[in-house]
């Protein structure tokens, strides 16, 4: 039976502190929830790795919309992340695509470096790709330490089957996180 690992998703100091109150493993921080999460303060990054005794994962994530980014937009991602290091998160969320949605493998690549040796999750944007199969294998090849994933669907129950199915493609070689 596989480990289960619970990890809430936070935009404030109160939501991390209640979450190591309520037995989460690690958090992942962001801002701007209702626009799908945003790259946090430095500020509230540096209190969230302070105050919340737990694994702080930090999202890279400059705008809402999609995950197409322009080559000034991910100059300031570059910028955000060489800041998180310092201030000591324990990973990084990301997800680049190319306009054909298919992973953008360079500029993740490129952002694996920068981050290591921090976890790097690679996030939702996967269930835009236009190929969960070849995507998983762009992610994989990117040096990310896993995927989170609905499984290509709205939500985990209706992804269930190409979740399984990605699982097993994954032989081991990433962490599928589920949500």
């Amino acid at each position: 039976m596989r480990e289960i690992v619970f990890e809430l998703c936070a935009e404030s100091i109160d939501a991390c502190l209640v979450a190591r109150a309520g037995g989460a493993n690690r958090i992942e921080l962001c801002r701007a929830l209702s626009e799908g999460g945003l790259t946090p303060s430095p500020g509230l990054i540096q209190e969230a790795v302070r105050c919340s005794g737990l694994p702080v994962h930090v999202l890279l994530r400059p705008r809402g919309g999609n995950f197409i980014y322009t080559d000034t937009e991910f100059a300031v991602m570059r910028e955000d992340l060489k800041h998180m290091r310092l201030l000591g998160v324990g990973g990084i969320v990301l997800g680049l695509l190319h306009e054909d949605a298919t992973v953008d493998v360079e500029r993740t690549r490129e952002l694996v470096a920068i981050a290591g040796p921090l976890d790097v999750t690679f996030h939702r944007a996967f269930d835009q790709a236009s190929s969960l199969d070849q995507a998983l294998e762009d992610v994989i090849s990117t040096g990310c330490s896993r995927v989170l994933t609905s499984g290509g669907e709205r939500n985990v129950v209706s992804g269930a089957q190409s979740l399984a199915r990605l699982v097993k493609q994954a032989e081991g070689r990433i962490e599928v996180a589920v949500g």
